[in-house]
């Protein structure tokens, strides 16, 4: 973590505030530490890093540098995946909306395809009729219950998952009829994504479960990988004061059903993983300006030249960790603040209640594990995004300039 005042001014002056900052080391060790711990419990294993989570070229082609398949949902990401020079065959395009150009691509590419619905199934028969010489390898997304004793375990409290094919209403026979019928397709793979809303260790264990029993059933002679997803806890910080499994607590389950269910195999499907937040969360932290500091009545603001769309665009009201550089280490004045953005909402609160030593003009602020859908959901409102500031061994450089009047307004876009 980056902590000196000096260090942070001269970086400030030369790319400007605010600024992200990536840490690469730490990118790679939660790389590491992920695949050592599947993979030294089941060989035969892949990680699909998540694009949408944060997909900053630099970033993920350090990560296909490191091994990481590319697992992308629109062609958009597809595009970029090959922009950046990933092998085709490594790429892993799901998502509910598919055109046919993009199966077309993907299925000519050779890479792993994941369909999400009843509708894909219509272009992938009109693919197989224009290449009826070519086999065409697939896998499908499934939907099934992961209630627990009547407690749903999807985000928000959702009932039931609007993605992939249902598995108790009839639809997964329909769609193995449908594809079975095309001569030319073979199922070789079961994908269950869900996002739940704690992240439990008996979760996973359960849509492994659900999926390996699925493929002995429909694909006991063709099956080649298990794919149960992402959504995983990464390290958090000790402020979040949340007890979270670890990669290895993951792996564990996970990896003794798989064994389990495979035992009778000579060689065993793939298992293969899509994290997101567990891989970038904790390596991209944000530094802003004190610009002001007011007090309204008995509340104390303090403004900064960074907004909450850079840390939370969800805006939820969960502090994030967080740490004050100051310029004079004798200003001790404490009390009670809230910290606040340059937009015009009255909600642009990046931190609520803070107690502690209050920021003075100068100053500068740092939220950490900022690394997940931050830089995404990022929108151009008000003022131009930020720049992306890389250290690898104590070497700083720019890995997304600051956004200028012409980016942002780009002549080719906006008719002036």
């Amino acid at each position: 973590m980056l902590t000196d005042f000096k260090r942070i001014r001269e970086l400030e002056q030369t790319f400007g505030s605010p600024f992200y900052l990536f840490d690469v080391n730490k990118l790679r060790t939660n790389y590491e530490k992920m695949n050592n711990a599947f993979k030294s419990k089941y060989s035969n294993f892949i990680i699909g890093y998540s694009y949408k989570t944060n997909y900053l070229p630099f970033l993920c082609k350090e990560l296909a540098n490191l091994g990481a398949y590319a697992e992308v949902v629109s062609r958009l990401e597809y595009d970029l995946a090959m922009k950046i020079g990933v092998t085709p065959t490594k790429i892993i395009f799901n998502g509910p909306l598919k055109t046919y150009q993009d199966i077309e691509m993907a299925l000519n590419n050779g890479s792993i395809l994941n369909i999400d619905s009843l509708y894909e199934i219509n272009l992938l028969k009109k693919y197989c009729e224009v290449n009826k010489g070519k086999q065409v390898r697939i896998g499908i997304r499934l939907n099934f219950d992961l209630s627990h004793h009547g407690e749903d375990a999807l985000q928000e409290g959702y009932e039931v998952s609007r993605f992939g094919v249902c598995t108790s209403n009839g639809d997964l026979d329909t769609a193995v009829e449908q594809l079975n019928q095309i001569k030319n397709i073979t199922i070789i793979g079961v994908h269950g994504h869900f996002s739940t809303k704690e992240r439990k260790v008996e979760t996973y264990k359960n849509i492994t479960n659900v999926l390996c029993s699925i493929a002995k059933q429909y694909f006991p002679e063709t099956i080649e990988y298990v794919d149960i997803g992402g959504g995983f806890y990464g390290e958090l910080p000790e402020s979040f004061n949340i007890d979270s499994p670890s990669f290895d607590d993951y792996a564990n389950a996970v990896c003794t059903m798989m064994n389990q269910e495979f035992a009778d195999l000579d060689r065993k499907p793939y298992l293969i993983i899509e994290p997101g937040i567990s891989m970038v969360a904790n390596v991209f932290t944000f530094i802003a300006k004190v610009i002001e500091t007011k007090k309204m009545r008995n509340k104390h603001f303090v403004l900064i030249d960074g907004s909450v769309h850079n840390i939370k665009p969800t805006m939820h009201k969960r502090n994030l960790p967080m740490r004050i550089v100051k310029k004079d280490l004798e200003s001790t004045s404490s009390g009670t603040y809230n910290i606040v953005g340059y937009t015009c909402m009255e909600k642009d609160y990046l931190a609520n209640d803070v107690n502690g030593l209050l920021p003075v003009v100068n100053d500068y602020i740092l939220f950490e594990n900022v690394g997940a859908y931050t830089i995404v959901f990022n929108p151009p409102f008000i003022k131009e995004r930020p720049c992306i500031i890389a250290v690898d061994q104590n070497e700083y450089f720019v890995v997304r300039k600051k956004e200028s009047f012409k980016e942002f307004f780009n002549e080719e876009l906006y008719i002036f």
